[in-house]
């Protein structure tokens, strides 16, 4: 048995395809195929049950992948370990930030972390909240900066700031020169949503249920438009094809002849930003860090927390 063993079956489990869990390995599907025969064998159990298009996990299978990814996360926390003791600040850092967070908050924290440590550079990935607690679980990335609620998944979590919700419509609009609009008004309009899977589509959904019944029936083609980012959608709206709904730190700071943002009426929606990483991470000093630089990036209507509570114990 092998770690490389034990990070095939991981992937498969994730990939629920030999073949796509080849790729994110970076060998071929024999290669990944024969190895996890070869565990298999030696285990005496069938961890996969192989049929068709998809791969299915065996319950027996569920109970070795979850093990196989502690021993892949203590197995990795050796290095850090080791970097640790010469300085917890060198070496990459391993970030994961949602969609709806990075394009907004990268250009302001790479610079404020090169300033802080540029001994620590920062390695970046992109991705839905689900998806960063998996990789989270497996080590595969040290930290990520999502937005609340997560699912209880054992992690130390640290707030980072508070965003509130902006409604964005065309300037032609008759609610351009509104001062403020109240979420009730949402469910006349054509609003324009990310797709499924992010997770502030859900909290917009949230803020006017009543887009939920347009977007899962024949007339929600006409109501509601799906967009795979949040920029797709802003271009969308200046095109004057709906309205949206918009995390505060989205807002340009030059003004757009296009485009008009109006705030909620109160109780106005917002979100909770947060980092998260395992608590088994051994370097704190490189997660202080972060939060320090992430402060300093001063993002546009968004509300920075302020427990000053130690971020491990």
């Amino acid at each position: 048995m092998t770690l490389t063993e034990l990070k095939y079956i991981v992937a498969v489990a994730r990939e629920r395809h030999f073949g796509r869990a080849a790729d994110a390995c970076f060998v071929s599907q024999p290669t990944l195929s024969v190895a996890i025969r070869k565990l298999e064998e030696e285990l005496g159990v069938t961890l996969f049950e192989r049929g068709g298009n998809e791969i299915a996990v065996t319950p027996i299978g569920l109970r070795v992948v979850a093990q196989a990814q502690k021993v892949l996360e203590e197995a990795g926390n050796l290095k850090e370990i080791a970097r640790e003791g010469h300085d917890p600040l060198a070496g990459p850092l391993r970030v994961g930030i949602i969609y709806t967070i990075g394009p907004y908050l990268l250009p302001r924290l790479v610079p404020a972390q090169i300033e802080i440590t540029p001994q620590m550079p920062l390695i970046l990935q992109e991705n839905f909240t689900t998806r960063l607690i998996e990789l989270l679980r497996q080590g595969e990335i040290d930290c990520a900066i999502m937005a609340l609620p997560l699912p209880d998944a054992g992690l130390e979590v640290y707030p980072l700031y508070d965003e509130p919700f902006v409604i964005a419509v065309p300037r032609r609009h008759p609610w351009a020169k509104c001062k403020e609009i109240s979420a009730s008004e949402l469910k006349d309009e054509t609003m324009l949503l990310l797709g499924v899977g992010h997770c502030f589509r859900d909290q917009v959904l949230e803020v006017c249920p009543e887009l939920s019944r347009f977007s899962a029936s024949s007339e929600g083609i006409q109501r509601t438009f799906e967009g795979s980012s949040l920029e797709t959608i802003r271009h969308m709206v200046a095109a004057g094809i709906g309205i949206t709904v918009l995390p505060a730190s989205a807002i340009p700071g030059a003004p757009n002849d296009l485009l008009a943002y109006i705030p909620f009426k109160k109780p106005i929606p917002s979100r909770r930003v947060v980092l998260a990483w395992r608590k088994s991470f051994p370097r704190p000093a490189a997660i202080q860090a972060l939060i320090q630089a992430i402060e300093q990036c001063d993002l546009p209507g968004v509300n920075p927390m302020s427990y000053n509570q130690p971020v491990l114990s």
